[in-house]
């Protein structure tokens, strides 16, 4: 939405659609305005004169976004498996990078996704279910912006406008979401009556949980039910987004398109990073820079991993060279501003042809990959697709002879020696979290059973490290994965990614392109 007021032409006007917040200190709203470095003037005439000659705001009202409909679905689904209790989903507040230098603001994603609310949403907003009856009223509490008759707009550093940007209003909240709101500051009155049959999504903001903690105890001393139904709450809103409505899928597609639009701005600068002698840092530089253009940023910290780099399963460093004649491995997603990301995995020769070897070790995770793809289906478990991979991989290193034993025998539970070369997991679930739904119970996750609209990766990979003994020295330091986002369909799946070239022929042309 366009939360922000327009501006008209005009003098000697206040702002008359403002609401004008309790008359507070900067340093009672921004702990970290402190007095002994400030020089904002407190004068009666210089208040006076600031707050006055301001065009008048003709503010918007927004029609309810497309995915309003759908968050207020998933509010029904949590509101009917806590009927009777009081529900409080924080957004979190902005967390502290250095001093008074915050990192850049990301709500809780079980926030997010009840309330529709993504990259716009504001810092310290609380969403609140109500039970009335058999079902729930939600709230979204927020702190909306200062008038011009008051003191924040222009001298409080963390939520101020002259620091940054103007704040959307409750009206506009309300109407972008469809969803009733309040000003923050009459979230105390739920803080203050909230007792055992109060739950609280425990993780998302600190403060606010402690908050609720000691009322709790104070109102139902007796009583600790609460600690448990906090993580059943939790739990419960991971295990909502195992399933993708029709509005989340077609959220990860476009994430998945802008990520591939990453991938080529990448090959397209080959030359320059191959030049630098930090060119990991050249990669990540070009990726994250398609991330801002198209979407809000990446969804995890990019892994430009080149040569013995791409052995490390989460190298994110990325202060090595790129040479000719290493793979680099890229492990990169965009994030949208709905917060839905992408995660592919693409390992690219940097000359741009594989050497013999390096083919031998890129086709095999390619033929894994394929054949935990072929699978997928609704009604089997996810630990399925896992194990189709794991069996490839047994064969492949055991026809290489790098297994002291036959691969059938390596699969058994109590050998694993092909597990050497991938520790890792080969899925984990995809949508507003790179590794979504981390809360599900075992039950619904890894032995849970496919269903339509869920949406995880398949990446398998082999990683021979430098200074591994046990393969022949032509291995050593080659590290290959390659990861594709799923989503299972009706009658089976479809790779999302399947349009950013996989196969050995297909990545040799499109390096060729750059």
């Amino acid at each position: 939405m366009d939360a922000h007021a327009t501006e008209t032409t005009g003098t000697n006007t206040t702002d008359t659609t403002s609401t004008a917040t309790p008359d507070v200190t900067p340093e009672a709203t921004a702990p970290r305005a402190t007095a002994n470095r400030s020089t904002t003037p407190s004068s009666s005439t210089f208040t006076d004169y600031i707050s006055s000659q301001w065009a008048t705001r003709e503010e918007t009202t927004p029609s309810a976004r497309e995915v309003a409909e759908h968050a207020a679905r998933r509010r029904a689904a949590i509101s009917a498996l806590h009927r009777g209790r009081r529900l409080i989903v924080p957004a979190g507040a902005a967390k502290v990078r250095s001093n008074d230098t915050d990192y850049p603001y990301r709500a809780h994603s079980a926030f997010a996704h009840l309330t529709g609310w993504g990259a716009d949403s504001e810092p310290g907003a609380v969403l609140v279910l109500e039970p009335t009856g058999e079902t729930h009223e939600a709230t979204l509490y927020f702190r909306e912006r200062a008038g011009r008759d008051s003191d924040e707009f222009y001298a409080n550093p963390e939520i101020g406008e002259f620091w940054i940007g103007p704040r959307p209003s409750l009206r506009q909240v309300s109407a972008d979401l469809a969803i009733a709101t309040e000003h923050l500051a009459e979230f105390d009155a739920v803080v203050a009556t909230s007792d055992a049959s109060t739950l609280i999504v425990r993780d998302a903001d600190d403060a606010v949980t402690r908050r609720v903690d000691e009322t709790r105890t104070t109102l139902s001393p007796d009583d600790e039910s609460w600690r448990e139904a906090d993580d059943a709450l939790s739990r419960d809103c991971s295990e909502l987004r195992l399933v993708k409505d029709a509005w989340e899928v077609q959220q990860m597609r476009l994430a998945v398109t802008a990520t591939a639009r990453g991938f080529d701005d990448v090959i397209a600068d080959r030359d320059e990073i191959v030049a630098h002698p930090r060119g990991e840092r050249l990669v990540e530089g070009t990726f994250n820079r398609r991330a801002r253009a198209d979407g809000n940023t990446v969804g995890y910290d990019t892994i430009a991993a080149s040569g013995p780099h791409a052995c490390i399963l989460h190298w994110t460093r990325n202060d090595g060279a790129v040479r000719e004649g290493d793979l680099i491995l890229l492990d990169a997603g965009i994030e949208l501003e709905s917060y839905y990301t992408a995660d592919i995995t693409r390992t690219l020769p940097v000359s741009g042809t594989f050497t013999p070897v390096q083919r031998r070790v890129y086709e095999a995770v390619l033929e894994a990959a394929d054949a935990a793809f072929a699978i997928v289906r609704p009604g089997i478990r996810f630990r399925e697709i896992h194990a189709e991979a794991m069996r490839v991989i047994a064969e492949k290193t055991a026809e290489w002879g790098l297994l002291p034993i036959s691969a059938e025998e390596s699969l058994e539970a109590d050998k694993q020696y092909h597990r050497r070369y991938m520790v890792h997991g080969t899925s984990h679930h995809l949508g507003m979290d790179v590794h979504d739904c981390a809360k599900a119970r075992r039950e619904l996750y890894l032995d849970g059973v496919l269903e339509e609209g869920m949406v995880f990766t398949i990446e398998p990979g082999l990683y021979f490290q430098p200074d591994d003994l046990t393969v022949p020295e032509e291995y050593r330091g080659i590290g290959v994965r390659i990861e594709d986002d799923i989503l299972v369909t009706a009658d089976g799946a479809e790779n999302l990614s399947v349009g950013i070239p996989r196969t050995a022929d297909d990545v040799e042309q499109w390096m060729s392109r750059r």
